[in-house]
């Protein structure tokens, strides 16, 4: 009872939206993935209902319960990338994936980030990685959410003006509620001019449907490996990147192993892959959300409970969360992340001797190249570190 007394009196109007923020931008942007992803290996509308149960129920405990414990944001995501690996993996010519070797590849590849988490093989690796790689690695993965802000304006100028002086005006008047001010505005604009999209959406609750794992070669080198890959090198290493530059010391590997113990449990109903979120992790953790860093938890568990609430209710608010103009979820996302962009680039150039590395770190990340089914997150700190290396081995420091 304690903890929760603590959280309704931490609790603020700017730390909900931030929440509510971050499951708008995370679910909205990539719930078309996860649903083709599904279809993909023939999936029912009762079984996309397990999988959104089944994400939305392990994303919100993943983050909600760490949150309330620790009292600094966790955040937790599917993996998108992750997604994007699947359908392709299960539409490849003569791949011929049922659901049941879908569910044997999420339980592998959960196992996989179970045994990296245990045995602290991740938090090992992202220590060796500078802070200016890191802090540039961050923010190449959100400058893109920036620039698909202004991007907006092409085809809504009208609402994107209307966003952009409102928070421009909020930050000045009151800075803690730019974003909460500019989302609602943003919302009455669209429903007067009758701009949301006419969602279909079933009553009802959501059901969890198993499905029992099949296990082959060809599904575990086809899809299991290139989902853990993609979920370790284009999710979790951002993702911690985005805890550091925040200014938060939370355990790694145990969140990692969380994240892997929980997949695995929800494999059979249709969790594919969970991990440490970057993009909606800076919107909570950031000081849009709170100006106090240890009231900025309360974002996350309040994230946490909305996607619990999406678990349970799977299509309705589905269709109610994809019924917002695409320009609204970009812009009011960019502004979002605006002050964590320039705090990472900042932190990014900042130290000299890694400033060039840190660049191209930032604009391999921007680039959005894909190598190898692997993202454009893992090719830059790759690309980063080769700099590094070939300017700075066996040189003395100055």
């Amino acid at each position: 009872m304690g903890v929760v007394k603590r959280f309704f009196s931490d609790l603020s109007i700017s730390t909900f939206t931030a929440g509510f923020v971050a499951v708008l931008v995370g679910f909205t942007s990539s719930v078309a993935i996860v649903f083709q992803a599904a279809l993909a290996f023939g999936a029912t509308p009762e079984v996309i209902s397990s999988w959104m149960w089944a994400l939305g129920i392990g994303m919100g405990l993943c983050s909600m319960v760490p949150s309330l414990i620790l009292r600094k944001p966790v955040m937790v995501a599917w993996s998108t990338p992750g997604a994007a690996v699947l359908a392709v993996g299960a539409s490849a010519a003569g791949a011929g994936f049922s659901m049941g070797d879908a569910v044997g590849a999420f339980t592998l590849s959960a196992a996989l980030v179970l045994l990296f988490g245990v045995t602290g093989w991740f938090e090992r690796i992202m220590d060796k990685i500078p802070v200016a790689v890191a802090s540039a690695l961050l923010a190449g993965v959100l400058a893109r959410f920036g620039l698909q802000a202004f991007g907006a304006a092409q085809t809504a100028l009208p609402l994107f003006v209307l966003m952009l002086a409102t928070y421009l005006l909020g930050k000045r008047l009151a800075p803690r509620y730019a974003i909460p001010v500019t989302l609602l505005i943003a919302i009455i604009y669209v429903a007067y001019n009758d701009q949301m999209t006419k969602a279909s959406a079933n009553l009802g609750l959501a059901i969890p449907v198993f499905t029992a794992p099949s296990f082959s070669w060809a599904a575990a080198i086809g899809l299991a490996l290139p989902l853990f890959i993609v979920t370790m090198a284009s999710q979790n290493l951002p993702g911690v990147a985005a805890i550091r530059a925040a200014g938060y010391d939370l355990p790694i590997s145990k969140l990692i192993t969380l994240t892997g113990a929980v997949t695995l449990v929800l494999a059979p109903f249709g969790g594919f892959a969970l991990n440490l979120s970057a993009i909606t992790a800076a919107i909570c953790m950031g000081k849009e959300a709170h100006p106090e860093p240890s009231k900025r938890y309360t974002a996350a568990v309040s994230c946490g409970a909305i996607y619990v609430v999406i678990g349970i209710f799977g299509s309705v608010v589905t269709g109610l969360l994809t019924a917002f103009p695409k320009e609204l979820i970009a812009t009011i996302a960019g502004l979002a992340l605006l002050g964590t962009i320039g705090s990472g680039l900042a932190a990014a150039l900042k130290d000299e001797t890694h400033r060039e590395a840190a660049t191209i770190t930032f604009l391999v990340t921007l680039s959005g190249v894909v190598i190898a089914g692997v993202g454009s997150a893992f090719w830059g700190v790759v690309a980063g570190a080769l700099a590094i290396f070939v300017q700075q081995y066996r040189l003395r420091p100055p």
